[in-house]
């Protein structure tokens, strides 16, 4: 069950900050609101509860249904949701804006952030990483019946559809081929679908989004990337024990066939490995 975000009353937050100050021998905060972390074994902002952050507007990780019930849903939201059911907590979602999401978080307002984001050094010299739970390289996307590109190699002379700010323009022009400039993902497959571009090029998650939801389509993954994107789970670094508790969830969540299924659900494939 999807508890949406809560709000905390004057009342609520004064007794959180009576439980951190009868369980701790600390010097008391001398903040008006009460520091993050209760006494339980997680320093969870609210013990007993997992305080997740997301956009609720990016599907299809974490958006609200349409049709009729307006939940929380997503193949982020029901990883978490799963993650949170493995370690005997209840689940709180507060609906975030990506800009702010990592101030939130420096602020101590929720534990952990559940929205698609992208391991990298510099993220991981100031935050904690879960295990990822999507990974996902590159692909060129073509029509089905073109076999004249296997490889990056074979995009030289070739035109590919990409938006110019993006990382797979980068490597389009790497790759030898003349880019034309679109705004995003479904200018870009018009092109293609219209015989005005060769291929595009774009993260394999985004072509299973779209073969899943609109197909079949008539397009085809013609190669990968060596290397793929990872995802997963942020927390602040003092949440060390959160984050090793939610990899042992995911651990088992993956032997158990739970990742998969969910995965399977949402993109038609296995994204979790």
């Amino acid at each position: 069950m999807i508890r949406r975000r809560t709000a905390v009353t004057a009342f609520a937050a004064l007794g959180l900050a009576a439980t951190v100050l009868a369980g701790c021998s600390s010097t008391a905060s001398t903040d008006e609101t009460p520091a993050a972390g209760g006494d339980d074994e997680y320093g969870l902002v609210t013990p007993g509860t997992l305080t997740v952050a997301t956009e609720g507007t990016y599907r299809p990780f974490s958006f609200h249904d349409d049709g009729g019930t307006g939940d929380l849903i997503g193949y982020d939201v029901e990883i978490i949701e799963a993650v949170a059911e493995k370690l005997d907590l209840e689940i709180v979602f507060q609906e975030t804006q990506w800009d702010a999401i990592f101030a939130g978080l420096d602020a101590g307002r929720f534990d952990v952030i559940a929205n698609q984001v992208s391991i990298n050094p510099e993220r991981e010299a100031s935050y904690l990483f879960s295990e990822p739970y999507t990974v996902s390289p590159g692909v060129i996307v073509t029509l089905e019946d073109d076999d004249s590109i296997s490889s990056f190699a074979d995009l030289e002379g070739k035109t590919t559809a990409q938006s110019l700010t993006s990382n797979w323009y980068e490597l389009a022009t790497e790759s030898g081929a003349k880019v034309e400039g679109v705004e995003g993902w479904a200018q870009a497959v018009a092109l293609l679908e219209q015989g005005r571009v060769d291929a595009t090029i774009n993260d394999k998650l985004t072509f299973l989004d779209y073969e899943k939801t609109d197909g079949p389509t008539g397009l085809k993954i013609a190669a990968e990337t060596d290397e793929a994107g990872e995802q997963a789970f942020v927390a602040t670094k003092e949440h060390e024990a959160l984050i090793e508790a939610i990899d042992g969830a995911l651990d088992e969540l993956r032997a158990d066939g739970t990742l998969a299924e969910i995965s399977d659900k949402y993109f038609g494939a296995d994204v979790t490995e």
